[in-house]
């Protein structure tokens, strides 16, 4: 196994095998525009995008764009996403932003990280998605997969996302970041989990990882491979 292998060499063999076994990648949340991304991707905090994406319809159906949901009572916002982790926050969130949209963008999702992230319920992460996915603007959204393989494959310190983003940027084409940042995600889920997982048979993390976070997954896995046995 390679543990000594650069930053640079990592990331472009990482590259080419994210590219192999994800050449096209759809974006996870169901939407018809900027506006449904928006919603749908401040719905997605600490939640599945497959729990976002049961209750996004009838949400999508009684307010489509921002004036419509406006003017829904937040009561009524948060019982069409009752089944979503936050609805209280979220509710009052959309109903918020739906309102400065109206107010500030003329009815339109504005197009800069600066005024997205002066919206309720909208961070650097949720800005970030709205940017790559909707407008094309190259971006690299740091969710929890994205932060926990770029730490664990060794391509940054992982002491925060606002590092793990820098560092993933400086490593990786600009011109690549939005479908990377979807193809990481899609890693994660399908081949790469949190627990339970043997690194050293992995097809990134069998490289890319480093002999002491191998070690420690190995660690971490023996409690549970004993209860099993």
């Amino acid at each position: 196994m390679l543990f000594r292998m650069k930053r640079a060499e990592k990331a472009k063999r990482i590259h080419a095998i994210l590219d192999e076994l994800y050449p096209v990648v759809p974006v996870p949340l169901d939407h018809v525009d900027p506006f449904t991304l928006l919603v749908a991707v401040v719905l997605s905090a600490q939640t599945t995008d497959k729990k976002v994406n049961q209750v996004t319809p009838e949400l999508f159906r009684r307010a489509p764009g921002p004036r419509a949901m406006a003017a829904l009572p937040v009561d009524e916002i948060r019982a069409l996403i009752r089944e979503i982790g936050l609805a209280p926050q979220k509710a009052k969130a959309l109903q918020g932003l739906s309102q400065l949209i109206l107010e500030r963008h003329d009815g339109e999702v504005p197009r800069t990280f600066e005024e997205l992230e002066a919206l309720p319920g909208v961070g650097h992460k949720t800005a970030s998605v709205v940017m790559a996915q909707a407008f094309g603007v190259p971006a690299f959204p740091v969710d929890t997969h994205i932060h926990r393989l770029g730490t664990r494959w060794g391509l940054t310190n992982g002491r925060s996302v606002e590092q793990t983003e820098a560092d993933l940027k400086q490593l990786f084409p600009r011109d690549a970041w939005n479908k990377l940042h979807l193809q990481i995600i899609y890693f994660g889920r399908e081949h790469c989990p949190a627990r339970r997982h043997d690194l050293a048979t992995c097809p990134i993390c069998g490289f890319a990882a480093t002999k002491a976070r191998i070690e420690d997954e190995r660690r971490k896995n023996e409690p549970q491979r004993r209860a099993k046995a």
